[in-house]
This record gives C-alpha cells, structure tokens and sequence, in this order.
C-alpha cells in the first residue's frame, strides 16, 4: 500500500467528508498537515458549503455535496469522513472504490453486520482504513500494557473503565441522528457508550489485548437513559474474553461533574490508571511511591499518511476494532433503554439548554470502575429489569 521507492513526495490530495461539527477538528488537522508538505486539502464534501471564514488557511478547494463525484474529480489518496454513523460503510466503500486509503471516524458502523460489509470491501479493494479511536493512538496505551506484561501489579485481575460527561438537551438535537437508534428503519445506534464514550471500551479492550471480535466471550449490558431520546445516556457493559479477562465499562451523559474518562488496570499488587484523553499514567504497587508518566501521541491521519507513504504500521485498521464492533452489536441487538423513573433524576442548567443528572451517578461511574460491577450490583434500583446478555 506505500508508494513506490523513489516517488517524489508530493502532498497527498485528501477529500473531507464532514466538516462541520466534530468534522472541524479533521478540518484544523489537515490545516497543520498541509503546513508540514503531508497533505493538500482537494475537496470538501458538506450539504451546504464551507465559507470563506471556514476555510481560511486553504486554497480553495473544489466542494459538492456528491461525495462520488467529488472523489472523481480530485482524484484524491485519502478520505477523510466524519458523517452521520449510518452513512459510514457506504462513503467508505465509495472511497475504497476510488483507490483512497481512508480515516473513519468512529464508531466504524451502526452494526457488526454494516461492520464487516465495510472492512471486507475496503480489503478487497487493497487500500488502508484506519479508525478514529485517537486514544489507540497513544503511547500510553502501549505502556500500560506492558507493565502488566511486565508483571509490575501482578496478575491480572480485570479492567474497569468510567466516563462522566455532561450534555445538555440541545446536545440530542445537534443532527436528526442523534440519540437515535433507528433512524427511517436505518440502524443508527448512538448511545453513550458507542459514540461519545466509545473510548473508553475501544480502550480498555486494547488494554485487555483483546480488541478483535473473537477475542470476546460475553456481553452484559444494562442501558438506561434521563433523557427523552431513543438511545442510552447511562450504562454499563460488562466483557469477558475468550482470555478469561473481565471488563467493565460505566458511562453517562447526565453527570454532576464532568470528569476526565479513565481505565483502571486491576492487579493482585497494584493497579495503573490511564486517563485516555491526557495520555497520563499512574502506576500504584504494594511497597512503592506513586509513579506518573505522561506519553506522546501519535496523530492517527498522520499514521495513515506514513503508512501510504512509507508503509508504516496502522494504528487502527479494522480488524482492530472487531471486539467494539461485538459491544455495538450487543446494545444494538438490546431491547431499548428503559426510561428513567422522575424521582432518579432532576433537571439543571445546561450550556444552552437545560441538562438532565442521575442522581448520584458519578460515584456510580466512579465504583464500578474501581469494584468491575455493573449498576445493578451496586444496588441502583432502576437498573433491575434492564439488564441483556450476548454470547
């Protein structure tokens, strides 16, 4: 997939599916990429076009909202898209079909089944995908695992994960997709833990070394949600590999706080707790200080560039997010969340809208993080009749 020996190294043509919204951090970053020589902006792919102030920086590159033609036209090496999730496996089938190495945002697909539709078709047109996980891009990931390998907490023990975040009402109206399920009988699947939380269970299944889809034994989830949505703001999953590994994760959109997500690696003599989005580590062992690290990153359109050019290793290729894929599954395949009764939760100020809270929700998070137990077991009584298991 990298370019030949000898090829002058041009910027590489990329076309942006997306660019408004979250697509505006993709937008910055080629911005940065173009004034390093790695990339030159060729196409904008947008319902409404991108003004000038909006595209300040770049030469005018050519816009349509026909993400085929316009891959056509530019005859660009890289496509970047950041679209509404049940649009993804076809824009990227559509890319590979023009020979265009791709990033693609996460989650890769509304389910397992548009999934592996999307990562066969993008093999067999021979070109690279990588996935937007960017915490998988990070150094931290690798040095935590290997002080588990190395044996510094012990055995292991299990992986809880938690994210407290806060979204206020107008968060859920921000695109006809958001916190759908379905969207026109169109799997869309955008709850917390699959999307703005999907992190923390990409994440901590790459800390298990278990993110292919057969790495996955078992799935519990319990969804719930305050919000008058279709999908879940608040829930748990519970994984079990093929390795015998138990994982956790905890997440909602309703908290008191918002708080840093993090994953906490348990061991018989310590634990390390990785807070995903600040590359920082902390290792705590028996008989030791505290030791805290803060890693590198690596930009993962940076990866997918050295991988054309170069043929460095992807970060993030499909079969790597295999075993996230089963979790979307799961809450796919879960009967819908179960509404929060009034009395569980009350209402605040939000950003521009008033915003919903759980009622003691972050120390929820917080512990089953730190006891790998779902909200059930910690004795929340609205989770009782919401739990489903998948094998």
């Amino acid at each position: 997939m990298s370019d030949a020996p000898g090829t002058p190294r041009t910027p590489l043509p990329v076309v942006l599916a997306g660019a408004r919204g979250h697509g505006r951090s993709h937008l910055l970053n080629i911005r940065r990429l173009e004034r390093l020589g790695l990339v030159r902006l060729a196409g904008v792919c947008e319902l409404r076009p991108l003004g000038a102030d909006e595209l300040d920086g770049f030469a005018a590159p050519e816009q349509s909202s026909d993400f085929d033609a316009l891959m056509a036209s530019t005859g660009a090496r890289i496509a970047v898209l950041c679209t509404p999730i049940q649009t993804h496996t076809d824009l990227a089938l559509t890319a590979a079909r023009h020979g265009a190495h791709i990033l693609l945002e996460k989650p890769p697909a509304p389910s397992y089944a548009e999934f592996r539709r999307m990562a066969d078709g993008v093999a067999a047109a021979g070109v690279a995908c990588q996935i937007g996980f960017q915490s998988l891009g990070s150094q931290a990931v690798a040095a935590t695992r290997r002080l588990v390998e190395e044996g510094e907490i012990g055995e292991l023990l299990g992986i809880g994960a938690a994210g407290a975040w806060i979204r206020d009402e107008a968060y859920f109206r921000r695109a006809p997709w958001a916190g759908r399920r379905r969207l026109g009988g169109i799997d869309v699947v955008d709850g917390a833990l699959t999307n703005p939380l999907a992190h923390a269970v990409a994440t901590t299944l790459a800390l298990a070394g278990s993110p292919r889809a057969e790495d996955v034994e078992h799935i519990e989830a319990e969804l719930m949600r305050a919000n008058a949505i279709e999908s879940d703001d608040t829930s748990c999953v519970r994984i079990v590999t093929t390795a015998g590994s138990r994982l956790t994760v905890a997440a909602t959109l309703c908290a008191e706080t918002n708080s840093e997500p993090y994953v906490v690696v348990h061991g018989s003599r310590g634990r390390i707790t990785l807070w995903y989005r600040q590359d920082r580590v902390l290792l705590q062992r028996a008989g030791h200080g505290p030791e805290e690290v803060v890693h590198g990153r690596t930009d993962l359109l940076e990866n997918l560039i050295a991988h054309v050019t170069d043929g460095a290793e992807l970060y993030v290729p499909p079969e790597q997010t295999g075993a996230f894929m089963r979790v979307v599954e799961a809450i796919r395949l879960a009967p819908d969340p179960v509404a929060l009764p009034d009395a569980y939760w009350h209402t605040e100020p939000g950003r521009s809208t008033p915003r919903r809270v759980v009622d003691g929700i972050d120390t929820l998070v917080d512990t089953s993080a730190y006891t790998l137990s779902l909200y059930s077991e910690l004795g929340a009584p609205w989770t009782l009749p919401t739990r489903t298991e998948t094998r």
